[in-house]
């Protein structure tokens, strides 16, 4: 009756929620039993078999990757070399010097600075010597956007297991933000010379509607685009994650609220463009947009705030928040069992996720040159979704990755089969699916993993024939 408490134990401490609990079922319904107290029953067997069984899945995880993420199900934050070096592990100041160790020495930061030089630094460099044109700048500029807001999706979905459907509406928030206070730079500029943007008088609208006179302050702008998706993803969280909603009814929820702005935002009542959107900007804080300095300035700066999002993921996934997070998509129920929030902690993550989406539609908008409801529906949001799978979920790099390449491919082959690329997004998703479920970069550690494996065969076999022949002479 009570099998599956023996092998998980009821206590074990806040700090080793993740030990055990990427082995263990469900909390089923037992309760202490009589006689243990709150070590509950779990006997010394039992727990030593799970102690091994944990390391043999460690060792498993590290060697084979097994789905994408599997690698950071037990980060090492402090190495047992480092906590021996620091002389002694319940020594917390000379734990926590080892932990700085440890962090600082990490090869993963050193590949975040060789990416941030690359695309931060060298393309800019590249592009004012004449090797990278002004126009594959621009376009790399919207690629790095939009992987802003793959790292979301990664945080919502990879690492926390929650499928949003409705990423596109915070990216949407974003962009329209911006997109408002620069069509009320370009305001007296237009075709009739009127305080109000061109599409307003096309509609016969000639006084600026009270909602957007907050966003004459370059400020105020900034500010919504980033805070408007984190409240709005907060109060989201708040009214279906404390009720638990999850699962399948959460994904179809955001869908549903998707659309419901898809269509608002396609209504000229809304006096935000309708179906044409937000279009014709001349000028962003003041700079023009058809100077090759801004558009250059605009991907130095895209390109930094990447790099300074993908560390506050990383950030994120290293903590115990992440371990949290990562527990919750691997058995939520037996994390309310050992008395986590887990509520709270989900709507921690989708407000980042929605903040994060929002930064990459205030990024994307002044580099486009416009933003339609097309870009902030179910099919948008679908399409994050398909970005991150291909790249790999659960890993960060994945999320850049795949949405990198994804856009890249659709850059390409739109302009020869623009009709055709639905349907080759759709036979890219299910070739994901069926053949690397845990996308490119679990592809390419399984690759490293055999080659490593047949590298180690040699050298073993080598080894084995040179002891043969030293003992034969």
């Amino acid at each position: 009756m009570c099998a599956r408490a023996d092998r998980h134990g009821g206590s074990g401490g806040r700090q080793n929620v993740h030990r055990g609990f990427v082995h263990g079922g469900r909390p089923g319904g037992c309760r202490q039993a009589d006689g243990h107290g709150r070590r509950g029953v779990l006997h010394r067997p039992l727990e030593q078999a799970h102690r091994a069984g944990d390391r043999r899945h460690r060792r498993r995880g590290l060697r084979e990757g097994g789905r994408a993420g599997d690698r950071d199900l037990v980060p090492p934050v402090a190495s047992d070399r480092a906590l021996r070096a620091a002389g002694a592990r319940g020594d917390g100041e000379r734990v926590r010097a080892a932990e700085a160790s440890s962090w600082r020495s990490d090869p993963q930061l050193v590949w975040v600075g060789v990416f941030g030089a690359v695309f931060a630094v060298g393309l800019p460099v590249a592009n004012v010597l004449g090797f990278v044109s002004d126009y594959y700048l621009n376009l790399f500029g919207k690629y790095l956007a939009l992987a802003i807001l793959a790292l979301g999706m990664d945080l919502i979905w990879g690492y926390t297991g929650i499928l949003s459907l409705g990423q596109a509406i915070f990216f949407g928030i974003g962009a329209y933000s911006i997109g408002m206070h620069m069509m009320l730079e370009s305001s007296g500029k237009g075709v009739y010379g009127e305080p109000v943007p061109d599409f307003m008088i096309w509609n016969q609208v000639y006084q600026l509607p009270v909602f957007w006179k907050p966003y004459t302050s370059a400020i105020f702008a900034l500010a919504s685009s980033i805070l408007l998706p984190a409240l709005l993803a907060t109060v989201i969280g708040f009214l279906t994650f404390r009720r638990r909603l999850r699962g399948t009814y959460f994904a179809i929820l955001t869908q549903a609220i998707a659309f419901a702005v898809w269509l608002m935002l396609n209504r000229n009542e809304m006096k935000l463009g309708g179906t044409n959107g937000l279009t014709d900007f001349k000028s962003v804080l003041g700079f023009s947009l058809s100077s090759a300095e801004t558009l250059r300035a605009l991907y130095v700066v895209t390109a930094t705030l990447l790099v300074v999002a993908l560390l506050l993921a990383r950030a994120i996934v290293r903590s115990k928040t992440g371990l949290v997070l990562e527990a919750i998509r691997d058995n939520e129920r037996r994390l309310e069992f050992l008395g986590y929030d887990t509520a709270g902690f989900k709507i921690f993550v989708f407000a980042v996720s929605a903040a994060l989406a929002g930064l990459s539609g205030l990024l994307y908008a002044p580099q486009v040159g416009i933003i339609t409801p097309s870009q902030v529906g179910v099919l948008p949001s679908l399409e994050i979704v398909i970005w991150v799978a291909f790249g790999g979920r659960g890993t960060l790099w994945g999320a850049l990755v795949g949405a990198i390449s994804v856009n890249w491919l659709r850059s390409v082959l739109t302009g020869t089969y623009p009709r055709l690329w639905p349907i080759i997004l759709g036979g890219l998703f299910m070739t994901v699916i069926l053949l690397f479920p845990a996308g490119l970069i679990g592809l390419a550690a399984q690759v490293k993993k055999r080659l490593t494996g047949r590298r180690g065969a040699v050298a073993r076999a080598a080894v084995a024939a040179s002891g043969v022949n030293h003992h034969t002479a």
